[in-house]
């Protein structure tokens, strides 16, 4: 299994990007997907996360601001990033609980996104 996330990059304060992580490899079916970030000498934090049903949890910090959503029959969790911040600043990691013969939860390999004018 394999989570391969895209979209990051360098944008002004007050911008935009959607980052997205598609899942691939030998999948029964997802619960949880979710969004986590890791700013430069901080810790990772959880960003937002849904559901295979649609509920979705987001960080204080980012309510308002950021989208969570999911496409199921791709396996894809997207995140609508809007009115970013300098603060936004850090590496993007998708997670995914996924069930395969047993659940185990699965990492991507990061997105840089970078909030700088």
């Amino acid at each position: 299994v394999q989570l391969q996330a895209s979209g990051g990059g360098l944008v002004q304060p007050g911008g935009s990007l959607r980052l997205s992580c598609a899942a691939s490899g030998s999948i029964f079916s997802i619960n949880v997907m979710g969004w986590y970030r890791q700013g430069p000498g901080r810790q990772r934090e959880l960003v937002a996360d849904i559901t295979r049903g649609g509920s979705t949890n987001y960080a204080d910090s980012v309510k308002g601001r950021f989208t969570i959503s999911r496409d199921n029959a791709k396996n894809t969790v997207y995140l609508q990033m809007n009115s970013l911040k300098p603060e936004d600043t850090a590496v993007y990691y998708c997670n995914a609980e996924i069930v395969r013969r047993g659940i185990s939860w699965y990492w991507g390999q990061g997105t840089q996104v970078t909030v700088s004018s």
